[in-house]
């Protein structure tokens, strides 16, 4: 049985999941996040041009830039819904706390999270440089949740970051919600430690200099700055160097049990990943298996082995 605990619950840009409310009465469904994360999360869905009134199918809106204000309305400034959107979208990212992450429409006035068309008021070109109003909200209030465009999601290695961040950032949701205390802070950090280390050697030194020097503080204040840090270290993808080390320093718990040709296989199949030859999949798996073989209580813990579920196949394609 499913519990509230369990359900990880995305936000979501309606036309990705099929709805018709473009301006156009189309949709932009996206494969991946019905067909294939959808088998492991719910979505909620929003749709701000047709929170704030706007028809279906409708005239087409844009960002215009007028009087150093960005606008949202039709090119020759009719129905403009700048103020309306604004409203709606503040008041809907203050309710998204038990969201676990966000997917936006590439692009759209509201919900783009980068690049959007910013069109100036004489209507001869355009710059590339806004966020969607009712995206630029739900980051802004929300600022550790994961968030990524649908457009952004056909890059695997942004795509294998995005679900990373989701899972991890439920994980912390319900850490939170079982009652913080600062042994369950050290252990949750614990058990990120390789997974942190893929992204960032710093970022996870750092981590654990703020809870070895910062722990008279209240367990919330703590438990804010480690999130936030953690989020930010975990936002950009892991790199083939960074990887290749993580791997490494886990081969390294299996020095005093393996032959001498099972050292080699691994460190070769450690090298081939690191020279592109072989996908991350192959010396994980290899790390897997010998873990079955030698077990290891901390490291069968570590979120690096077991981020998401294995079904999603998102490291093959690293």
């Amino acid at each position: 049985m499913v519990t509230d605990k369990d359900k990880i619950i995305l936000g979501i840009s309606a036309c990705l999941t099929g709805d018709q409310v473009r301006f156009d009465k189309s949709h932009k469904k996206s494969d991946f996040c019905v067909n294939q994360l959808g088998k492991f999360v719910e979505y909620q869905k929003f749709c701000p041009e047709v929170a704030v009134g706007l028809p279906v199918p409708r005239p087409t809106i844009r960002q215009i830039k007028r009087d150093d204000m960005i606008h949202v309305s039709r090119p020759d400034g009719s129905m403009d819904v700048t103020l309306k959107m604004n409203a709606y979208a503040e008041k809907s990212a203050s309710k998204m706390s038990h969201l676990s992450g966000f997917v936006f429409m590439k692009g759209s006035p509201s919900c783009g999270m980068e690049r959007v068309k910013v069109y100036y008021e004489h209507g001869k070109g355009c710059e590339h440089d806004g966020v969607g109003l009712f995206a630029k909200q739900v980051m802004a209030l929300n600022p550790n949740l994961p968030c990524e465009e649908n457009g952004r999601l056909n890059d695997p290695h942004l795509r294998e970051n995005f679900v990373l961040r989701v899972f991890t950032y439920k994980k912390w949701q319900n850490l939170v919600a079982s009652g913080l205390t600062i042994h369950k802070l050290t252990t949750f950090h614990g058990q990120q430690k390789y997974l942190v280390m893929s992204h960032n050697v710093a970022a996870y030194k750092a981590l654990g200099r703020l809870l070895g020097e910062e722990n008279d503080l209240p367990v919330e204040q703590l438990a804010d700055k480690y999130i936030t840090m953690l989020m930010q270290a975990l936002k950009k993808p892991a790199s083939r160097k960074n990887h290749t080390n993580t791997l490494q320093h886990l081969q390294g718990y299996f020095k005093k049990h393996l032959t001498k040709q099972n050292k080699q296989e691994l460190s070769e199949n450690i090298i081939a990943y690191h020279d592109g030859l072989v996908p991350l999949m192959v010396p994980l798996t290899l790390i897997n298996h010998h873990l079955q073989t030698y077990p290891n209580d901390y490291l069968a813990n570590q979120a690096y082995l077991d981020p998401y579920p294995k079904d999603l196949r998102l490291r093959y394609g690293l």
